[in-house]
C-alpha cells in the first residue's frame, strides 16, 4: 500500500485516536432540527411554493428594487424598504442554511451584513 492509500473505515466507525462528541454520536445535527425550525419551515411552505411559480427574475428584481429604491429614497421610507430587503434575505438565509457549504454560508452573511449596514445608515440622520 502507498502511502497515498488510506485504508478504508466501514461507515459510520471513526478512525483510531478521534474521539466522539457524547451527544447523538454518529447522527448529524442537521439530521435532527429543532421544534422551531420545523415550526418556520412549515409555516414557511406556502410563501415558499407561491415564489417558486414566479419566473426566476421577479423576486431578484423585486428585492433590487427595494435595496435601490430604499438607498435614493432615504429618511423612514428607505428604511422600511431596505428592512423588508433584510428580513427577507435573513429568512431565506434561515431556510437554507442547514444546506448550505462554508462558502455558501459565508457569502450568504455577507449579503445580509451589507443590507444591515445600509439598513442602518437608513435609520441614522446625517
Amino acid at each position: 500500500m502507498s502511502s497515498s492509500e488510506q485504508p478504508s473505515q466501514p461507515a459510520g466507525e471513526r478512525p483510531e485516536g478521534e474521539a466522539g462528541t457524547g451527544r447523538g454520536e454518529g447522527i448529524p445535527e442537521q439530521a435532527m432540527p429543532g421544534r422551531l425550525r420545523l415550526t418556520i419551515e412549515q409555516a414557511s411552505r406556502p410563501m415558499l411554493e407561491r415564489l417558486a411559480r414566479l419566473p426566476v427574475w421577479l423576486p431578484f428584481l423585486a428585492l433590487l428594487l427595494l435595496i435601490l429604491g430604499g438607498g435614493l429614497v432615504g429618511g423612514p421610507v428607505g428604511w422600511v424598504m431596505v428592512g423588508i430587503a433584510l428580513l427577507f434575505v435573513g429568512w431565506l438565509l434561515y431556510l437554507s442554511w442547514p444546506r448550505l457549504t462554508g462558502v455558501e454560508r459565508v457569502m450568504r452573511l455577507a449579503v445580509l451584513l451589507l443590507f444591515l449596514a445600509l439598513t442602518i445608515i437608513q435609520l441614522v440622520p446625517r
